[in-house]
């Protein structure tokens, strides 16, 4: 101890979006797509050409579906005030607060303007998980005897079960379900792309509106959060406000491309089969399946025998 003050944090510190989940997940894909560019000069024609459309569009659905369980910005808030920085202090410093919502847990974040302040490093950013197989009072709890910034605890406080907002259970029950029907989405798109490996694209197409619907369903019951009342976070005059951030639309446009797609697909095969098809490099199979030999060369040596 150091006059008081805790010199190490006994949990891993994450950051307000990114983690390390998150960046096992864009690296695992990363992986997968340059696997296929590798491959790509084996394809001839334009059938090249699609095969790179359809697998680049197939795997930016896939690497967002599991992304966006694991970051932190499905809402995001910031406000500047003048506030006091330590329990029992009279210290009062200039900041910016965030506050990043995420599926399983809420990222709080202090950074002093400027960050040297009162002899100290004003940059902080602490999680605290509300996932079923997590105690979010207890990791309150633990901030409270590492001594954090009062600001962070005001605000983490507000999500407490014993906080009159009652935000946590609404906040809890509404991530669990849209990660639930996000997973869910996740395996129709395997499905999709399953069945678009085989001649039955029109299925491909529907069960892409499948994993569309699924995404939209996730951020239906992300948004039940705002039928609740919301306690005001305020710090003086300076009030804190939260709004949908990056995942939330990010998931909204892929969910979008989903539906579009598949209403393309399906649109296709009652339209226009031959040129789905040849997007999807079928038709000079079914080409070769049924092509009749046009031209036959006898041999005239068998002819003259009677054969």
């Amino acid at each position: 101890l150091f006059d008081g003050i805790y010199p190490f944090y006994l949990q891993q510190r994450k950051v307000s979006i990114f983690d390390v989940s998150t960046i096992i997940v864009i690296v695992v894909f990363l992986t997968l797509t340059c696997s296929f560019l590798l491959i790509i000069p084996g394809i001839r024609g334009r059938a090249r050409l699609y095969w790179t459309l359809r697998v680049l569009l197939s795997l930016v659905v896939g690497v967002v579906i599991v992304a966006v369980q694991f970051t932190g910005d499905w809402e995001t808030g910031w406000v500047k005030a003048n506030t006091s920085y330590k329990s029992f202090s009279r210290a009062v410093v200039n900041a910016d607060i965030g506050l990043h919502v995420g599926l399983a847990g809420v990222n709080v974040t202090l950074m002093g303007n400027p960050v040297n302040q009162v002899n100290e490093t004003i940059n902080y950013n602490e999680h605290f998980a509300w996932s079923f197989d997590a105690d979010y009072d207890h990791s309150y709890n633990e901030g409270l005897e590492r001594g954090l910034p009062s600001p962070i605890l005001y605000v983490a406080e507000k999500f407490t079960t014993q906080s009159p907002c009652s935000m946590l259970r609404q906040y809890r029950i509404s991530g669990h379900y849209a990660s639930a029907t996000l997973w869910v989405a996740f395996c129709t798109w395997l499905i999709s792309n399953m069945l678009f490996s085989m001649p039955v694209l029109v299925y491909g197409g529907y069960m892409l509106l499948v994993t569309g619907a699924f995404m939209i369903f996730s951020l239906l019951s992300f948004s039940t959060v705002r039928n609740s009342l919301m306690c005001p976070i305020q710090f003086g005059t300076a009030t804190l406000h939260i709004g949908y951030g990056g995942s939330f639309w990010l998931t909204l446009a892929i969910g979008l491309l989903c539906f579009a797609a598949g209403i393309t697909v399906v649109a296709l095969h009652y339209f226009n089969l031959d040129l789905l098809k040849t997007f999807f490099d079928l038709r000079e199979e079914k080409a070769e399946d049924y092509q009749e030999m046009t031209e036959v060369y006898i041999n005239p040596h068998f002819v003259n025998k009677g054969l």
